[in-house]
Formats: C-alpha cells, structure tokens, sequence
C-alpha cells in the first residue's frame, strides 16, 4: 500500500486553469491601425492638424494689420497702375492740366472702373501731397493694404480638402519680387505669400503691378515674428523647406511637397537668416548645371511651386 502511495505522489494534482487568458493572448490585437490612427505618427499629426483647422474661419484680411497708404506720382504711372487694376481709391486731377491723351485715358480708367473719387486740385496742393515730387498733374490714391494672418492661409486651404501650400519670404525686399512671387502662388495652386513685418517688401503699388492683377485673389499674411510663424506651421504639421544654395537635400529627391508645405525663400544676397534656416525642416537646393550661384525670389520660388504642382496633379 505504502508503495503503491509513493507511486501515486508522483502524479500532479489538481491545476487551477488559467480562464482561456493563454488562448486570448495568442489571438492578436487584430491589424495594425492607419498611419493617420496611430498617435505620435506624423500623419496622425496633420490628421489632428486639420481637424482643429477646419474648425477655424477661413481667410479673413485685415487679420495681420493694414499698410499705410501709398501715392502713385505721375502720368505714366499712374495710367499703368489703373491699367493693372492696383488698388485706388482717388484720383487726383491738376486744375487746368494740359488734357493729353494720358490724362484722358486716365480718366477713362477710372470712370470705367467705378468705386475711384474723381478729386481736382490745384498744383501748389499737389505739390504738398507729393513731397514736391514730378506729379505731372496725377496722383493716384491707393489704400491700405489689409494682410490675412499666417494661420488663416492653411486654415482656408483645409477648408478646401487641399494640403497647404504657401511661401514665406526672409529678407525679400524688393516689391516686385514679392509681385512676382504672388503670381506664380496664384498660377500654381498655392494658398497665400507670408511676409514679416519688418525688413521686407510690401503690398505696395509695385507689388501689385508686378503680380499682374493676380494680389486680388491670392492672400498675403503678415507675420509679426517670422520664425515664430514659422514654428507654428509646424506644430499643426506642416513641413518647413527652405531654398539655400549650399541645402542637403536636393530639390528632386524631397517628398514633403506631396503634402502639406512652406517654402520659404531668402533674399538673393544673403539668402536665408540663421534663426529662420534653424527653424526649418528642410533646407532644399534648386541645381543649376549653368553654373549660376544664386536666383532671383520670384525665380526660384516659381520652380520649386511648380515642382509641387507637378506632383500633386
């Protein structure tokens, strides 16, 4: 008995079961979520992005402040201005002008497009108003510009179901080239031109000849800080590049300009500040086989929103 006791105390006894936990635990989490599911990934970044964007108003001007008004001095340049559709807000007439054709087709202009005070004044008046300038007898009145907010241009492209793109400019002061830049953003689908408010052109008249009548539907923000705009782009995240000679990355192989993008271009002396190349994602070099060091704002901010289009299409 007493062996066959020992035999028995081999056998295990009785297990407590482990409740199927063992079988559950073999089953799986099921597939792995979407990028845009996953939180910390990147594209679950811009998906929460444009949620909180779309939530927002779209382009609303006046938001990042008005410039002050400008003068246009001149027959000449005045008949070009109100040619191109430059803003106005009065014209200014000499009492007793010599009526050539200028004059007339000037006046022409601005009865045709309406919404323009027809104002006569006397030379000596003129002459105040002008600073002494060579007016010819015409001024042309043109009124504050009123800027978006940086934020408002990828707010109104989210409303749209588009990835922003948008350019910002470092140190661009020539306003013909902000014109220029403005025109080619409008002919390749972009959503607005961020400028800083300081040590940079304006939406002056010049800025609006050059953009070709093209300033009236394509935004212009003013950024009070630019490399604090900057960070806030990305952090509702969307991609930083800057345009830099010397860059790492070469405008063919950088994907970012499939999806939401700001392309920020530096003067063509100095190129882009430290604290704003500092600040971006990327810095992307444009090749050039000719041989040349540099290219114009308007230039080379055309080729890289091109490659965008290109790519988005």
């Amino acid at each position: 008995m007493a062996a066959n006791n020992r035999r028995m105390s081999g056998k295990k006894g009785a297990q407590v079961g482990s409740g199927g936990q063992r079988r559950k635990g073999l089953e799986g989490k099921g597939p792995t979520p979407p990028a845009e599911m996953r939180k910390g990934h990147k594209k679950n970044r811009i998906a929460t992005a444009k949620a909180k964007q779309a939530t927002r108003r779209p382009v609303v001007r006046g938001r990042g402040g008005k410039s002050a008004s400008e003068l246009v001095v001149g027959r000449n340049p005045v008949v070009e201005a109100l040619r191109e559709g430059v803003p106005a807000s009065t014209l200014y007439v000499q009492q007793f002008i010599d009526n050539d054709e200028r004059v007339r087709e000037a006046l022409q202009l601005a009865a045709e497009r309406g919404g323009i005070n027809l104002m006569e004044a006397p030379r000596p008046e003129l002459d105040r108003m002008t600073n002494n300038l060579n007016h010819q007898g015409l001024v042309l009145q043109v009124p504050p510009y009123e800027y978006a907010h940086p934020e408002d241009l990828a707010a109104a492209a989210y409303d749209e179901g588009e990835d922003p793109l948008v350019v910002a400019l470092d140190g661009v002061t020539d306003p013909r080239n902000l014109g220029a830049v403005v025109r080619s953003v409008s002919a390749f689908g972009g959503h607005g031109v961020v400028v800083p408010e300081r040590r940079s052109a304006g939406m002056t008249a010049g800025a609006w000849k050059t953009s070709a009548g093209t300033a009236a539907r394509t935004p212009v923000a003013r950024a009070t800080n630019l490399t604090r705009a900057l960070e806030a782009y990305k952090k509702a995240g969307i991609t930083v590049v800057g345009l830099a000679a010397d860059g790492e990355v070469e405008l063919g192989d950088l994907q970012a300009l499939d999806g939401p993008v700001v392309i920020v271009v530096g003067s063509e002396g100095k190129g882009l500040s430290r604290l704003v190349g500092e600040t971006c994602d990327f810095r992307v070099r444009i090749p050039m086989p000719g041989g040349a060091e540099s290219l114009n704002a308007g230039v080379a901010a055309g080729i890289v929103l091109y490659e965008a289009a290109r790519r988005r299409s």
